[in-house]
């Protein structure tokens, strides 16, 4: 029986996108790839599309930019099935920046403070009869600090 040339079987996939068999897997249980099921004796084999090989290297690439699993899958299928709404895209593209400049804030208030403990520290180190002040140690974190940075 000749192999269908259009279709890929996971291994192949997995190799030819420089990924692993556990992220194909998951990308298509969240449906971000094309696949379909084909019965050979008593094993049922899952084929993916060869352009999932593209298909993962635009999730890949998204992902790198910080959106999510979950903000890809819509935009992908959009993508594929012609259906692509730009200024829907630009929207969430704009909002996507504002959440990683925030974040960017947020580490940057971060550091600031870490620098200043481990410069305590420091003074605490070197001269043990430093007295250390309690209240730099609570010192307040700024309202503008989000803990929660999305993760999906």
């Amino acid at each position: 029986m000749a192999t269908d040339t259009l279709f890929l079987l996971i291994g192949e996939l997995a190799k030819s996108a420089n990924t692993t068999k556990d992220t194909v897997r998951h990308y298509d249980q969240l449906g971000l790839l094309k696949s379909r099921k084909r019965q050979a004796g008593s094993r049922l084999y899952t084929e993916f599309d060869s352009e999932c090989i593209e298909r993962i290297d635009l999730i890949k690439s998204a992902q790198a930019i910080g959106f999510t699993l979950t903000e890809i899958k819509d935009s992908l299928n959009d993508y594929y099935d012609g259906q692509l709404d730009v200024d829907l895209q630009l929207m969430l593209t704009q909002q996507k920046l504002a959440q990683v400049k925030k974040q960017q804030a947020n580490i940057s208030v971060m550091i600031e403070l870490l620098s200043e403990r481990i410069d305590i520290l420091g003074h605490m180190k070197a001269d043990k009869a430093y007295q250390l002040d309690i209240e730099v140690c609570k010192k307040k974190i700024p309202d503008s600090i989000d803990y929660a940075f999305n993760i999906d």
